[in-house]
């Protein structure tokens, strides 16, 4: 099965944010195949579930951490479903290949009971009983039963730990707790920015007032000067220092 590419990755923004979109298309491809893979037969659909939840839970391995414990048990979740639709994915490959098995000792049973018969219009039914693979057939069947039976118990479980999940809100609680970050995370940038604003609209401020505290003293000092020099000269009224 081919990933969902992920939408709006972007190599230079925030990691959350990144993260947060990869978690949130491997849950997608998880909870879309699920309701599929609830039938029992279809072999196809669990093996698609089964990568699906391989892709999802090695992302939560890699930045669960970062959804908190919704995370954690999404990827147990995950895991649990992954391992029993492996054991289910094993039954069925091991079925064909034990058919497969049966059919060529089968066939070759016939070409050898065919060949002992030689010209003869009619079967002996000593060939039959003397056929060279006539002991391995139901050792064969028996392992087949074996492994269809297995395999029944197998989709139950898995029928059982679908129900599970879904009874716990396991998939919607890591979606709210994945979009609970994100918002988090937009806020707190966005409250940063804000103070970084006004960190340098207050250092604007401070040296606008440290400016102005010069200007004025320089005024003080120039004032200070024309008041001595016009006392030295013997000058009338004091000049009014708004002038």
């Amino acid at each position: 099965m081919k990933a969902q590419g992920v939408r709006k990755l972007d190599p230079d923004g925030p990691l959350l944010d990144n993260a947060a979109r990869i978690v949130a298309t491997r849950l997608g491809e998880v909870r879309e195949l699920g309701s599929n893979a609830l039938d029992t037969d279809a072999a196809d659909d669990h093996h698609d579930l089964r990568i699906a939840a391989k892709r999802l839970r090695y992302v939560l391995e890699l930045f669960g951490d970062r959804f908190g414990d919704e995370a954690d048990a999404a990827r147990l979740s995950a895991r649990d479903i992954q391992d029993v639709l492996g054991d289910l994915h094993d039954c069925d490959v091991l079925l064909p290949r034990i058919a497969a098995r049966v059919s060529a000792l089968r066939a070759d049973d016939t070409r050898a009971i065919r060949e002992r018969a030689g010209e003869a219009t009619a079967l002996d039914p000593a060939l039959a009983a003397a056929a060279p693979h006539r002991a391995t057939y139901r050792g064969l069947e028996v392992l087949s039963a074996s492994v269809a039976a297995r395999r029944e118990l197998l989709a139950a479980r898995f029928a059982e730990l679908w129900a599970e999940v879904e009874e716990r809100d396991v998939w919607e609680r890591l979606d709210q707790a994945v979009q609970r970050a994100v918002d988090q995370a937009h806020q707190r940038r966005t409250a940063e920015r804000r103070a970084r604003k006004a960190a340098r609209r207050l250092e604007r401020a401070v040296r606008e007032q440290r400016a102005a505290a010069e200007r004025a003293g320089r005024a003080a000092e120039e004032l200070g000067r024309a008041r001595s020099e016009r006392e030295r000269l013997g000058g009338g009224e004091p000049a009014d220092p708004r002038q």
